[in-house]
């Protein structure tokens, strides 16, 4: 009887008892017959290794293990203690010029719907990056810097959640056990390991790296105490993220594992990269050979051919170049980009010279190349130094330039290709495709927040001197990015030390710029309000009209504003879906960025603040904007001054007129 009893207490404990809680483990030693859902452009390669992404077009690769993970017993209960680690490389087809890294990520979905490639690493998009309801973690391992997440370099390891901004964030390396931090770079192409640990007990996650085949550094590289309660449901799936830019980037998985409520295993006989391509033997090596007697007359016959061929293919390489790390280009792959540089393959012209598209024959690199002609060597060093300088420069909204090359007269620069070319053929000339007000406004703010990274973010202040519609490039998601910036101080080399040459477009240029030849940050807004009213209005800064009296469209926004409406100004091709504010606050900013007095004109920080919201832009009367203080300086004289228009200085599809070839005297 007391043995029955005994028997049903113990049923009701257990019936009654507490759910247990689930344990999820799996490992992968590579990923031959991986049972893994992938997306994008991931794939399994024929030696068991995860790639994510191989691509130089900007595209995103995902992979997840295909079964829900339990992190909770119940929807509002404490998550378990979990762990992972892996293996990954990163190797970039340009050596030290990356793409973008990868991410480990939990989340609530296998298909991250809606997720952009580029800067967004294929999780977040403009409009959810951030949001409180995505219940997403990741951690990344990211080899771009992007000061809209608070990045702080181009080679650092964050946690995120439900957005791109790290909660916590440190550059990539580990600590060994004197307490010293070493570098690791992650785009060295070289195997490391990645060790994710939560406590669920002390709710502290730990995030450490190394490379491959070291123990595991006792100290994390990051340690974050959050309560991951209420960001994990109770089932979520586990898997990696990455995507690519303009740059050939290869992300690869070699080995992966993962547990709920204990320890991953340990990795083993992991599958090995491929093996990087090695140079291949000259021609002239080849051809070099000793030739037997009987066939001399035939050896010279390829030694003329030889001649002929490098010469068509000559560079030119001086010593100094070789402290540079910006990478050189071969001409001859870029002749083959380009078809032979032929006018089919022409995107636009400027005052330097043309620019072609191309396609890199091995990569599929798509690319645009700019050849400028400089027939003198006279401060080339000085000019290549600065292009380096620009080069290493990356933000999303100013292009990003890839590398160059030398050849007898002519410099050539390599820039990513935007596929839906400049700005302005979406605004002049009853265009087949116009903007709506939204996507104006999204240009607006990108090419203001690229100009503020010149201005104030960089090592140095960047003037770019030439801020108009048709140096603003779009890409494939028409988001706005500022070309051909610094390329007018080519101008300046060679030349007099007391003359200064005046260089930009009619329409956009300050009035003292053109009194002192000086270019600042200054005269960069006085452009750029050119420019927003460019885009405002659908209108260029000076349109001739019939009658020979020039319209001015400086004086006649104003004209609209002093009659008490501005908004009779704006282009009626910017659609109905806009917030008639809005448009009002661009106007009215383009004609403060419009005054004559350098020192009454906003910066781009507060223009910024402007467009954002953040502050109230004041009347115009309190501003000091008046008729007699909006300037175009292409009156009193001016026009004797220039005498012909080259088209436009940049990597553009399409050009102004540009003052290319004007002099004033004063020293610089």
């Amino acid at each position: 009887m007391f043995f029955n009893f005994f028997i049903l207490v113990a049923l009701f404990l257990v019936d009654f008892s507490p759910a247990s809680c689930e344990v999820d483990a799996f490992i992968f030693n590579g990923f031959q017959s991986a049972n893994l859902s992938l997306d994008g452009i991931a794939q399994f390669t024929s030696t068991d290794l995860l790639l994510l992404t191989n691509s130089g077009t900007q595209n995103q690769g995902h992979a997840f293990y295909p079964n829900p993970i339990h992190f909770k017993n119940s929807p509002n209960g404490s998550v378990f203690s979990f762990s992972t680690t892996f293996v990954f490389a990163i190797r970039s087809d340009y050596g030290n010029l990356s793409g973008h890294g990868l991410v480990f990520v939990i989340a609530p979905h296998k298909g991250l719907q809606g997720s952009l490639a580029n800067h967004y690493l294929g999780l977040f998009n403009s409009n959810n990056n951030g949001n409180g309801l995505n219940h997403v973690i990741g951690v990344e391992l990211d080899t771009i810097y992007s000061e809209d997440f608070g990045d702080i370099n181009d080679n650092h390891v964050g946690i995120d959640i439900n957005g791109l901004r790290s909660v916590a964030i440190h550059t990539a390396g580990y600590f060994d056990d004197t307490g010293f931090f070493h570098n690791l770079t992650l785009i060295s192409g070289k195997e490391m390991q990645v060790w994710i640990d939560y406590d669920g007990r002390t709710k502290q996650m730990n995030v450490t790296v190394a490379q491959l085949h070291m123990e595991k550094p006792v100290r994390p590289l990051l340690a974050l105490k959050h309560d991951l309660s209420s960001i994990l449901d109770q089932t979520m799936y586990v898997g990696f993220s990455s995507s690519t830019g303009s740059v050939p980037t290869h992300h690869y998985i070699l080995g992966w594992s993962f547990k709920t409520n204990g320890k991953a295993q340990e990795l083993s006989q992991l599958p090995e990269l491929p093996r990087l391509g090695s140079k291949g033997t000259s021609r002239f090596v080849t051809i070099g050979l000793p030739i037997i007697s009987l066939v001399s007359v035939v050896a010279a016959v390829l030694a003329v051919v030889y001649y002929v061929r490098r010469k068509k293919y000559e560079e030119i390489h001086e010593d100094w170049e070789r402290e540079y790390r910006l990478q050189r280009f071969k001409y001859k792959e870029l002749y083959i980009a380009t078809k032979g540089f032929r006018e089919k393959e022409v995107l636009g012209a400027g005052g330097f010279g043309k620019v072609y598209k191309g396609v890199m024959p091995i990569t599929k690199l798509e690319i645009a190349v700019k050849k400028i002609s400089h027939e003198s060597r006279q401060g080339m060093k000085e000019f290549i130094s600065e292009i380096v300088s620009i080069g290493r420069m990356q933000h999303r909204n100013v292009v990003q330039l890839l590398g160059y090359c030398r050849r007898k007269g002519e410099l050539i620069l390599i820039y990513e290709y935007m596929s839906n070319g400049s700005l302005d053929k979406y605004l002049y000339d009853q265009p087949r495709y116009t903007l709506d007000w939204n996507q104006r406004f999204r240009v607006i703010r990108g090419v203001a927040s690229g100009l503020f990274f010149l201005h104030e973010e960089c090592d140095h202040v960047v003037i770019h001197r030439d801020v108009k519609a048709s140096n603003v490039l779009l890409d494939g998601e028409l988001n706005g990015k500022l070309g051909d910036f610094g390329l007018a101080r080519l101008y300046g080399h060679g030349t007099d030390p007391q003359s200064t040459r005046v260089v930009g477009t009619l329409g956009y240029l300050a009035p003292e710029h053109t009194r002192t030849g000086r270019a600042t940050p200054s005269s960069d807004v006085f452009s750029f309000g050119a420019f927003l009213l460019e885009v405002a209005c659908g209108r260029r800064p000076i349109q001739p009209r019939q009658d020979g009296d020039d319209l001015i469209l400086v004086d006649w926004v104003f004209s609209c504003w002093n009659r008490g409406n501005i908004l009779d100004a704006a282009d009626p091709n910017i659609g109905i879906d806009f917030v008639p504010g809005q448009v009002e606050l661009v106007l009215k900013l383009g004609l403060f960025c419009s005054h004559s007095d350098p020192s009454c004109r906003p910066t781009m920080r507060q223009i910024l603040l402007f467009l954002d919201g953040v502050v109230a832009l004041p009347e115009l009367s309190e501003l000091g904007v008046s008729s007699a203080n909006l300037t175009f300086e292409h009156r009193g004289g001016f026009d004797d001054f220039v005498k012909s228009y080259p088209t436009s200085l940049g990597y553009a599809y399409s050009g102004s007129p540009s003052v290319t070839d004007s002099f004033l005297s004063g020293g610089r």
